[in-house]
């Protein structure tokens, strides 16, 4: 995997933003592939797709890239929130891939966050713009990836180091189950488990019941919050991503 732009083909651009653009998603096509499958190249999608820039041929899924220069920060600059909210609410919502690059032009950092992260909380509504401004009221949006599980954050190249291409796709399809659950029982999953990050690697049951008061604020209409606690401590039990060792105690597996 080359990490540099080719530079060459921005020659014809003027506008920053522009050069951006044709730079980072050239690389992604020379050099990205699909998280899911494997398969290389990604396909591009027409300029006046709403969200998505890239699909793979092969197994169907849809990736909208966001580029930019310096390090990889929590808050990610995104476009309208209306269209936003609505594309991740839907059936064919994209993963996101994320690329943060050097003055020198070289990738530091590409990462993908598998749709089935994205809930509506972490989109957060920005500001209209004034009423002097020429879209007067346009309402734009952050992604915030703090509200992301570590392991929701699939890095392709990490510091500028490339991750082996199986070790992607294992960490990849072991959080696929999240997009057979409901909405609702999703974001239970999702809430517990950004939970227990905030956690060490070991931790217990009474730990996470310290979560309860936080967790009944977003769902103000379960009663039942520290039964909701142990079944998605099950569930995530279940698909390998944490381990019962015995006495309400857990560890996180890698």
């Amino acid at each position: 995997m080359n990490l540099y732009f080719n530079q060459s083909l921005a020659e014809n651009y003027n506008s920053k933003p522009q050069i951006i653009r044709v730079l980072s998603e050239a690389w992604v096509k020379d050099n990205g592939y699909c998280p899911n499958c494997g398969i290389q190249p990604l396909a591009e999608f027409s300029n006046n797709k709403p969200v998505a820039d890239f699909y793979c041929a092969a197994c169907a899924e849809q990736y909208e890239l966001k580029s930019k220069q310096s390090k990889l920060s929590n808050i990610i600059n995104d476009g309208a929130y209306a269209t936003m909210l609505a594309r991740i609410n839907s059936d064919d919502n994209p993963s996101f891939f994320f690329l943060t690059y050097s003055q020198e032009y070289r990738v530091n950092n590409f990462l993908i966050i598998p749709k089935q992260f994205f809930k509506p909380d972490i989109i957060i509504k920005r500001k209209p713009l004034a009423a002097s401004a020429r879209r007067a009221g346009w309402v734009g949006c952050n992604i915030d990836l703090r509200r992301v599980p570590e392991t929701g954050k699939v890095f392709l190249v990490k510091d500028q180091q490339v991750i082996p291409r199986d070790s992607v796709t294992q960490q990849f399809q072991k959080t696929l189950f999240l997009r057979q659950q409901s909405i609702t029982s999703r974001g239970w999953t999702l809430d517990v488990w950004q939970c227990i990050d905030r956690l060490g690697d070991k931790f217990s049951l009474q730990q996470v019941y310290a979560f309860a008061d936080e967790l009944q604020l977003k769902h103000p209409d379960n009663n039942h919050v520290k039964d909701k606690i142990r079944q998605q401590l099950q569930v995530l039990r279940d698909k390998g991503i944490i381990e019962f060792v015995g006495r309400g105690q857990y560890r996180k597996l890698s």
